[in-house]
């Protein structure tokens, strides 16, 4: 059964930073690539940044040079390094495996419980 458990949202000021960590397991196969999401407020899910099996990494234009995505392998953690955060930042932040592609929008099917990151001025 696949679960997926992200940690490490909280309330931080603007251009600050955060660090999101996700847990996943029950997979039957490697994942093609690994995602992060985030559903602001009044707004869709959204894919912001990806890093596949091969090691490349793709953002949204929303978090590029900002964000940085990595996985220890050893481990099976999924991060996310969040700097100079935006008050726009603020949201419910999610991880998935073969989901969260940037720049497209998900609803339905299992997802964890999020992790809440909020940026104040």
């Amino acid at each position: 059964q696949v679960q997926l458990v992200e940690s490490g949202g909280g309330s931080v000021q603007a251009v600050g930073s955060l660090r999101l960590s996700c847990v996943a397991s029950g997979y039957t196969h490697s994942p093609y690539y690994m995602g992060w999401c985030r559903q602001g407020p009044g707004k869709e899910r959204e894919g912001i940044a990806a890093l596949d099996m091969d090691g490349r990494k793709t953002y949204a234009d929303s978090v590029k040079g900002r964000f940085t995505i990595s996985q220890d392998n050893a481990r099976n953690i999924l991060y996310l390094h969040m700097n100079s955060l935006k008050a726009e930042d603020t949201a419910m932040y999610y991880c998935a495996a073969e989901r969260c592609w940037p720049g497209s929008t998900y609803s339905g099917g299992y997802w964890g419980q999020g992790t809440q990151v909020t940026v104040s001025l």
